[in-house]
């Protein structure tokens, strides 16, 4: 029986063709759980403040883990090794750069260059030899080598993945601690064959942080430093995140002056700016 993961049957930049590009950003189950994965993420980045930040996204796909960074009121900049899912990134217009690189190679920044970084669902595809000369130790390695150079100093690091055993889960793990990182990992619901979810949380030199606690259906609050959390996941609001509800006036006119400070065609505000239009008959 041939294995259902994605990752085991063929490279991505192949696997996320044109067609599987459009099915997933256009799946409102897909795009439901990967705007929770990055919402979690952003949680366990510690990124609550209002002061916004530049970010990197490994594993951009089309965009949707950037539209809630975008919504959080950080800068990003995000690669995928799919160039179908970045050319659907493209006609939906993120807010965040793109560009096409293989996370298995040597990353493309200059040092020090993000104050923090996220991933969704893409850290497993560096476990899986798809071609000959592909070797996970030394592909793991010179990423986690490069990412720690890009980072800057006191920043943190969250992967949400999807290892396929507990050897590859340590596989990753080694190689980000010889990388230099520090840090470990986080699970979400670990009784819960559903809703399990597992994050690499790695830290810089310079940061002091303990490991995040993760949810669990009998744990209500914390202690100490570690993240606020509780048995049920909900979306952020805009109490917790100080920025307006989406597709308000504010929040239309916030977007729009982000895209002008990166030189984007944008169309002028007037006085109908986000007024909700009557329904059509």
């Amino acid at each position: 029986m041939a294995s259902k993961r994605p990752e085991n049957r063929g490279p991505p930049e192949l696997f996320y063709n044109e067609e599987e590009a459009r099915k997933y950003t256009c799946n409102s189950r897909m795009i439901d759980i990967q705007v929770s994965l990055t919402e979690r993420a952003l949680e366990l980045l510690g990124m609550n403040d209002d002061e916004p930040k530049f970010l990197l996204d490994i594993g951009c796909g089309s965009g949707l883990s950037g539209d809630v960074l975008s919504e959080a009121g950080h800068y990003w900049l995000g690669f995928d090794i799919s160039k179908a899912m970045l050319d659907v990134a493209k006609e939906r217009e993120v807010d965040g750069d793109i560009i096409l690189h293989d996370a298995g190679q040597r990353l493309p920044f200059r040092p020090g260059s993000f104050d923090g970084c996220i991933s969704v669902s893409a850290l497993q595809w560096l476990c899986t030899s798809n071609k000959k000369e592909d070797n996970p130790v030394r592909r793991l390695h010179t990423f986690f080598s490069s990412l720690y150079a890009c980072l800057s100093r006191g920043s943190k690091a969250v992967f949400q993945f999807y290892p396929e055993n507990p050897q590859q889960m340590e596989l990753v793990t080694a190689q980000a601690m010889r990388a230099g990182f520090t840090g470990g990992i986080v699970v979400d619901y670990p009784n819960s064959s559903k809703a399990k979810k597992i994050f690499l949380c790695l830290f810089t030199g310079g940061n002091s942080s303990s490991l995040p606690r993760g949810l669990g259906e009998d744990v209500t609050g914390t202690v100490g430093n570690e993240v606020r959390f509780s048995g049920k996941r909900e979306r952020l609001t805009k109490p917790q995140w100080g920025k307006a509800p989406k597709k308000s006036k504010d929040w239309i006119e916030a977007k729009k002056e982000r895209r002008r400070r990166q030189g984007k065609e944008t169309r002028h505000e007037s006085k109908y700016t986000g007024r909700k239009r009557r329904p059509v008959f």
